[in-house]
């Protein structure tokens, strides 16, 4: 039978308004992503109000390469399809500690080891079956913040070095005190790598008296900025950094091993030999551990009841009997390095992130002295009773245990912690590893033995892992 015309047009036009009644609106910053050559960058776009987009087809794409797009997520998984020089680089992520991800309707992407050729806008484009939206987000390839590091003199002064790299054209140096004086550089050199970049270092030496607060900025003629500050306060030096822009392994490597060039940039000097770590009883192998590199790991003497320990001591997690009451970070979940530290230079890495879980939380890495296992609650976690530490509480940040603690955020969270332990200089520095970055140093006294400081805290799904040492090269590495 046939339909009336005008029912025919009732119907069409019902079926009109529930499509249009359908809606789906995609979220991007409204200000350019800053992010500087070889880092890992995440591109937030979300859906509001938001909703599960699992089902959804998900699509980054740049400029007019729809079909050839940087991601394509669709049918419950990522495809096969993209374009050439972001296979291996991309992946979906969440743009923040808080965020549900796919089920609450968080589509950023995630892009590493970022090139020149990155700069520009990305296209954030989700379709379902009755609706589709996209918006443009602009990314912006910046030189790396500046990172400060301090080195005593014999004289008393400070000598500070200052890195940065991924700048073009090739950038300027300057040196401020916090009343606004100009510092002299003691020097700076600049050089340019395979990805046309230029890098700068410079360096300065002042007293103790000539300022609370060095500046070191980096600049371009067309306004770009970015600063570095170190604050001189007592014994501690905190250093970060951060962007002003007119556009929006754990072994401990103690002789014989060459450190990460991120490393050893921090201490740009001549070669010196790494003096030999002392044996120390290991607990898992029942063995004394000496030579030219030792290999840490935990303890299973002093660790905490409530830690799951692996067999190579190398593997640190909460147990699945421990009931955590969530009030406040679990201080008391430490487990202590095997081998005990009474001079010299160490460095060890700490892996935080077991794919495909995102890096954990919550965790503690630092030193403390050797018979100090008895680990209360935040307040006796203290410089002056033996402990030196960077903590990751979760949505609270981080902060070291120095006093004043320092407090800071981290974007993206580490994947890979390097820890450079130097016991007669009396420092000891934080970095992350897949970022090539140096995050933070502090400055103490060191007596007596010292030994490595562990926590995963509780209820991340990803354990805290000790990485094997790499192989001993050389006899010597350049600080």
């Amino acid at each position: 039978t046939k339909k009336h015309p005008l029912s025919v047009n009732r119907f069409l036009l019902k079926r009109v308004c529930v499509c249009l009644s359908v809606s789906l609106t995609v979220v991007v910053p409204g200000d350019p992503i800053a992010a500087h050559v070889g880092s890992t960058v995440i591109v937030p776009c979300w859906i509001s109000p938001p909703e599960n987009a699992e089902a959804l087809e998900i699509r980054w794409y740049r400029h007019d390469q729809f079909s050839n797009p940087v991601l394509l997520y669709n049918h419950g998984k990522l495809q096969d399809v993209q374009e050439e020089p972001y296979r291996n680089r991309t992946s979906l992520a969440l743009r923040s500690d808080q965020s549900g991800g796919l089920k609450d309707g968080d589509v950023s992407l995630r892009l590493e080891k970022l090139r020149v050729q990155d700069d520009g806008s990305f296209r954030c484009y989700v379709s379902g079956e009755s609706a589709y939206d996209s918006r443009e987000v602009v990314l912006k390839i910046t030189g790396s913040a500046p990172v400060l590091f301090p080195k005593p003199l014999d004289d008393g002064r400070v000598n500070i070095s200052c890195r940065s790299r991924g700048w073009y054209p090739e950038p300027s140096v300057s040196w401020t005190s916090d009343d606004g004086r100009a510092f002299r550089p003691g020097g700076s050199s600049h050089s340019r790598g395979a990805d046309e970049m230029f890098s700068v270092h410079s360096w300065t030496a002042v007293s103790l008296s000539d300022a609370q607060l060095v500046s070191c900025s980096v600049s371009l003629r067309t306004g770009e900025l970015k600063e570095g500050r170190l604050h001189i306060q007592g014994s501690l030096f905190s250093v970060w950094s951060w962007i002003q822009s007119s556009t929006p392994h754990a072994g401990t490597c103690s002789v014989g091993v060459e450190l990460p060039e991120y490393v050893q940039e921090q201490y740009g000097g001549p070669t010196e030999t790494v003096s030999e770590a002392p044996g120390a009883y290991d607990s898992c192998s029942g063995s004394h551990a000496a030579g030219a590199a030792s290999y840490e790991t935990a303890s299973t003497l002093h660790s905490h009841p409530d830690l799951k320990v692996s067999k190579d001591c190398k593997t640190v997690r909460d147990s699945e009997d421990y009931q955590h009451t969530g009030e406040g970070f679990p201080f008391q979940l430490c487990a202590f390095g095997a081998q005990r530290f009474t001079s010299g230079r160490h460095y060890w890495e700490v892996e935080l992130a077991h794919s495909p879980n995102p890096p954990k939380n919550f965790w503690i890495i630092g030193v403390v002295k050797h018979g100090h296992f008895t680990a209360r609650d935040r307040s006796a976690l203290t410089p002056s009773n033996g402990f030196w530490f960077l903590c990751s509480d979760g949505p609270h940040g981080f902060y070291t245990n120095t006093e004043p603690s320092i407090r800071f955020s981290l974007t993206p969270r580490p994947e890979r912690l390097g820890v450079l332990f130097d016991y007669d200089d009396g420092l000891l520095s934080f970095y992350n590893v897949k970022e090539s970055t140096h995050l933070l140093t502090i400055s103490s006294r060191f007596s007596e033995s010292v030994v490595p400081l562990f926590n995963p805290g509780a209820g991340d799904p990803s354990p805290l892992r000790i990485l094997d040492c790499p192989k001993p090269i050389t006899n010597t590495f350049h600080i």
